[in-house]
């Protein structure tokens, strides 16, 4: 794929809280990883599921699994995060895959486990994801949402995505990930609260709760 460099992005996991108090950490997706990543999959609901996948899926495939967690962590990097105090059990995933036809671009997926939604991480794991884009020379997400998925359109558009329609059910929404091209709006402040805090020089310390959403 366009971009790939010397060495991989080498970001360090985060230690912060989400908005309810509950303690996790969020780092590089692995290989080994799998087994965390069937367990969710397990946890979400078929809404959830279609959602992410717009298809009917009821089981991941051994190249899907080999897809999502053996990634390069440049061209096409994730985030997984887990509870701190329960390392085994995953609460959400957020990846971006870079588009050859434009190296600036990647195309963005974020998964929220349902018992796990509304509680600030998925925006959270967006600006982390945006952080690590950022660093590999991405400076657009483009994402693909279901037109019924009104929490992701919302997210989207308050950081002001600009949507158009894809396919019948289906929109495309573009993000600017510079912090200066942002909106001043709670998701918004998210993004740039994440991108200040965030030691893009490859290593990352404990972040701490940022403001709502």
């Amino acid at each position: 794929m366009t971009g790939q460099p010397t060495r991989p992005l080498r970001l360090e996991q985060i230690s912060t809280r989400l908005r309810d108090g509950t303690a996790v950490r969020v780092r590089p997706i692995r290989p080994d990883d799998k087994p965390l990543i069937v367990d969710g999959f397990d946890r979400m609901s078929e809404q959830s599921r279609f959602r992410r996948f717009m298809a009917p899926i009821a089981k991941l495939t051994d190249g899907q699994l080999r897809y999502l967690t053996e990634v390069d962590a440049w061209d096409h990097f994730a985030w997984i995060a887990v509870l701190r105090e329960r390392p085994d059990v995953a609460v959400g995933v957020a990846r971006y895959v870079r588009l050859p036809a434009e190296p600036s671009v990647a195309e963005a997926a974020l998964t929220v486990i349902d018992d796990w939604q509304g509680k600030g991480l998925g925006t959270l794991m967006l600006g982390l994801l945006a952080v690590a884009a950022r660093t590999a020379g991405i400076d657009r997400f483009r994402a693909y949402v279901l037109t019924e998925n009104e929490p992701m359109r919302e997210m989207l558009e308050d950081l002001g995505a600009e949507a158009r329609h894809d396919s019948p059910g289906v929109l495309r929404l573009d993000v600017p990930l510079s912090p200066d091209l942002l909106p001043d709006s709670p998701a918004a402040r998210v993004l740039k609260f994440v991108a200040a805090n965030l030691d893009v020089g490859m290593r990352a310390a404990p972040l701490e709760t940022p403001p709502g959403p």
